[in-house]
């Protein structure tokens, strides 16, 4: 039975992305993405964020925070029960093991929540859905459901400067820091559109304002929706009286 459900899930996923298009929006640390999503936000696009969605599966009590508890110990926990963080970023830092079990619990919870909300956007009937991604190409894992990917870039010393101002750290720090991540200028080379955010906030609104028309005069998939819709409620009612079968 549940892998019947998670067929039905896959599928109503797949019919999803053929009537509306997701966009995938990634950067660096200190590179402006979380002001270029809220810009996108401010114009009325649908914007779904990976780490607000993170933050949410691990609330207390919810399956994920249950699991990391029962396998990191409730030395993790703040005295208001929710999960410390920053604690748990610096358990699992250096130890990979640590860090490939935390992610078997959070990723799939992740995943879920996310394709429930693009699921709430397709069925109000959005044309896309921006997917806020910070390890978007370092993952790879959505990738391949993505019509755009989108990359906010700064220059090096743009980003050194402002992560050093942001987070009050020395420049040993910050260059440690964003050399843990995939350089941007790879980033770059990998997205289908890129917004330059190494000069004014006036300039960067400019280019989102661009985007923001590329994607609402796309039509891209609009065509089929009246057909998957049609094809998903067929398939929902042979899935409900599949169940009623196996149940009854």
């Amino acid at each position: 039975m549940f892998n019947m459900f998670f067929l039905f899930v896959c599928l109503f996923f797949v019919f999803c992305c053929f009537s509306m298009f997701l966009v995938g929006l990634t950067g660096g640390i200190a590179s402006g993405k979380s002001t270029v999503s809220s810009q996108l936000k401010e114009l009325g696009c649908p914007v779904i964020d990976a780490d607000v969605v993170a933050r949410k599966v691990v609330e207390p009590q919810s399956p994920a925070y249950r699991l990391i508890v029962q396998h990191f110990g409730r030395d993790i926990l703040l005295d208001n029960g929710e999960i410390d963080r920053q604690k748990l970023g610096q358990m699992i830092f250096s130890n990979p093991e640590k860090r490939r079990l935390l992610n078997s619990i959070t990723h799939p919870e992740i995943h879920k929540e996310m394709f429930r909300q693009i699921l709430l956007y397709f069925i109000k009937g959005y044309r896309y859905v921006i997917l806020d991604v910070p390890l978007l190409f370092e993952t790879r894992r959505l990738t391949r459901f993505l019509t755009h990917t989108v990359v906010v870039y700064c220059d090096p010393a743009t980003q050194l400067s402002r992560l050093m101002h942001r987070d009050d750290l020395s420049q040993e720090e910050a260059e440690q820091r964003i050399a843990a991540q995939m350089p941007l200028k790879e980033k770059r080379g990998l997205a289908s559109h890129v917004i330059e955010n190494s000069g004014s906030r006036e300039d960067t609104h400019r280019q989102v304002l661009r985007l923001h028309t590329k994607l609402e005069d796309s039509m891209e998939f609009l065509v089929v929706r009246a057909v998957a819709v049609a094809a998903v409620a067929g398939l929902g009612g042979l899935f409900l009286y599949t169940v009623r079968l196996l149940v009854s």
